[in-house]
């Protein structure tokens, strides 16, 4: 008699092709520990709660420091009205788009408005957080010449009270072919258009919004290399420019000294 829970050989490798065998399973769960890469466990890091394939997701389970790092920071209300900014959570992730370094921070003032909505912080996530000036500190350390990689970083480096070299930038804000009519994109926007991928809908993570950023510097890697190179000749010609026309004006003024000289000794 036929053993009822044997299949036929065609029938169980058809099945197989289509993902329903145990092998497939094995394989599909093989797949997805190595697409995850090496991170943190936690619940917003960027995974789609739909169940579809999400192109942030590290494909390399690189952690270490590269010479390319993406930053995006989460700010909270401070001040009587809770309008003014003071930084909430600051994220970096690397080229491949692990985290190294996620944090929240106790702001040197007091927080009026957590900002919930957008920035995802609770009073909870600040209770145990870093003081400022640690964050501020080792943030720097990790940025030290590195190429920083965001999306309107002005605002980003103001909160930590920062600043950084203008040649060691990647704006995608501010990168031209990322901007319509001269005008900035939203990253909302640039991760739909460029990369095909929804972000930002409801709380903002700040580890998916680095990784944005980062995948849309990596897709226009070399041309917006190229780009910073041609500004940085550009500027070097003009400061070799300079030298000569202030030595031009100087021969020129000596000239005039003298001329006015000789007339006063002839009168």
């Amino acid at each position: 008699m036929k053993n009822p829970k044997q299949l036929n050989p065609n029938w169980a490798q058809l099945r197989q092709k289509l993902g329903y065998g145990p092998e497939s399973k094995k394989s599909r769960t093989e797949t997805q520990e190595t697409v995850l890469g090496k991170r943190k466990e936690r619940s917003d890091y960027g995974e789609d709660s739909e169940g579809e394939i999400n192109v942030l997701i590290p494909t390399s389970s690189d952690s270490s420091i590269t010479d390319e790092i993406a930053m995006d920071c989460e700010m909270v209300g401070v001040s009587p009205l809770g309008n003014k900014s003071a930084l909430g959570r600051v994220t970096l992730v690397n080229k491949w788009g692990n985290v190294i370094y996620d944090e929240h921070v106790r702001p040197v003032e007091r927080v009026v408005d957590f900002r919930t909505q957008i920035s995802g912080i609770r009073p909870r996530d600040l209770k145990k957080a870093k003081d400022f000036r640690v964050v501020q500190k080792e943030v720097a350390e990790l940025l030290k010449g590195k190429i920083l990689v965001g999306h309107a970083l002005r605002n980003d480096l103001k909160a930590l009270l920062l600043s950084h070299p203008k040649t060691e930038i990647r704006d995608t804000a501010e990168f031209q072919p990322f901007l319509k009519e001269g005008r900035s994109k939203a990253l909302k926007n640039l991760a739909a258009e460029v990369l095909g991928v929804k972000i930002q809908n409801g709380e903002h993570c700040p580890v998916e919004d680095a990784r944005a950023a980062m995948m849309l510097y990596i897709k226009k890697k070399r041309e917006w290399e190229r780009h910073v190179k041609d500004l940085v000749k550009m500027k070097l010609k003009q400061n070799k420019r300079k030298p000569k026309k202030h030595k031009k004006e100087g021969a020129q003024r000596l000239r005039i000294a003298a001329e006015l000289s000789s007339k006063q000794q002839i009168l």
